[in-house]
């Protein structure tokens, strides 16, 4: 029970807890793997939820949109899912060259061709055209509509112009947002800087200098106002149809929800949630927790939610050692900055006069660490990084236990093992 190997960058990490006195190890529920997955896709579109076939949504001489997510979210495989549905499009009457892939950026950087080609595949890259929506092109984008909670709505041209647009990505928890997917691929996906930001600021509390809002959580819609305004915003720009897949534990895709793109992506958070939605008996003293290697750990700003996750299985006078590589830790732009803000008080402040998403995550990162020691095994070159952002570094999982034994002050102590944690949400009992 004691020894596990547990995913870091490309590779794995040797754990051994041999002083813990009980070890619980949450992970998703076992889940069969799809083998072709082609051939899920096409049971999928066979079988859409709340929406008439795909066929009977796309005509031929229609332009179609079809946004995709970006490399961070390449454990999804568009490689091996977009050939399919774009043959279900052809199918349909719209052919290769009516066909645009808009690439789901947000506020992250521009691919190259040769990411295009890793991420997408070659035969998808080169049966389409590809426009990529990078937030900082304002020029690039078009007003649809205001929320309700004030936000202007400014998507892609190449989205906004489109006969119909099919949204595509993957369902997973999301620290912010509840769950990923769906709605997420139209803001923060193809919306402008502006409407990003705009709408993010709803994951501040209500009241200056009261931090993070707490209806801004992992597994949490009902009330989460980022949820509903992010909902608004793409219902203004009303998708044709969707198609997203949902990862399996450990590697792989466990299937795909497809049809409405909001009742469709709801049966895929239910289904999410009955395999990453792991009951727990009890916090535990210490929490180790993989973000699940590459591409989960491509970065800081990524990683942290396996550490957001991790939290909800730690005692609040525990420690949490997290595992991530971060080969290129202060992607995106406009993140490693905020942490050259020492206080809370003053990185707050200056969110709110000048919000930004990475601003966010810097600021709850800083709540967190201030709240619970967390120990980061990464490569060496990040380590003046991770000092400042309040953690530790920890040259290799050995270090790290040690300082975590000295912070607990005893052996004996009660261990959690998350090995794929930026998808896995303990629920502890309460």
């Amino acid at each position: 029970m004691g020894e596990f190997s547990l995913p870091f960058g490309s590779g794995t990490i040797a754990v051994s807890l041999p002083a813990a006195r009980r070890i619980q190890v949450v992970d998703g529920k076992p889940t069969p793997v799809v083998d072709d997955v082609a051939d899920a896709v096409r049971r999928a579109l066979a079988t859409p939820i709340g929406a008439p076939p795909l066929e009977k949504v796309v005509s031929a001489g229609e332009r179609v949109a079809v946004v995709v997510s970006d490399l961070t979210r390449g454990s999804l495989r568009h490689d091996l899912f977009l050939p399919a549905l774009l043959d279900a499009l052809n199918t349909a009457g719209v052919p290769d060259r009516d066909i645009t892939l808009v690439v789901a950026l947000g506020a992250h950087r521009r691919h190259t061709h040769e990411e295009n080609i890793a991420t997408y595949g070659r035969e998808t890259v080169g049966r389409v055209s590809i426009e990529q929506s990078f937030a900082a092109d304002d020029a690039d984008f078009v007003h649809i509509g205001t929320t309700t909670r004030g936000v202007a709505a400014r998507i892609s041209r190449h989205v906004a112009a489109a006969d119909k647009v099919v949204l595509t990505g993957g369902i997973a928890y999301h620290p912010m947002a509840g769950f990923s997917g769906g709605r997420k691929s139209v803001v923060p996906g193809v919306a402008s800087f502006d409407t990003i930001q705009a709408s993010h600021r709803f994951c501040l509390s209500d009241t200056a200098g009261g931090g993070v809002s707490p209806l801004c959580a992992s597994g949490l819609l009902t009330g989460n106002p980022l949820h509903d305004d992010q909902t608004e915003a793409a219902a203004m720009l009303a998708p044709a149809f969707l198609l997203n897949a949902i990862p399996a534990p450990g590697g792989g895709l466990a299937g795909f929800v497809a049809g409405h793109w909001r009742a469709a992506w709801e049966e895929g958070c239910r289904r999410v949630a009955a395999i990453y939605g792991v009951p727990v008996r009890e916090r535990t003293d210490l929490v180790v927790a993989s973000a699940g290697g590459y591409p989960k750990d491509i970065d800081f700003y990524q990683a942290t939610k396996a550490t957001e996750n991790a939290l909800a299985a730690c005692k609040e006078d525990g420690v949490v050692i997290a595992l991530m590589e971060c080969r290129h830790i202060a992607e995106p732009p406009d993140f490693s900055g905020w942490f050259d803000i020492p206080l809370l008080a003053d990185r707050e402040r200056a969110l709110r006069e000048r919000f930004t998403v990475p601003g966010y995550v810097a600021l709850k990162t800083g709540f967190d660490a201030r709240r619970i020691q967390h120990i980061i095994v990464t490569l060496p070159e990040n380590r003046a990084f991770i000092d400042k952002t309040g953690m530790t570094y920890a040259d290799g999982f050995a270090a790290a236990l040690a300082l975590a034994e000295a912070r607990l002050g005893r052996g004996g102590y009660t261990a959690t093992v998350m090995p794929h944690a930026a998808d896995t949400l303990p629920l502890p009992a309460l």
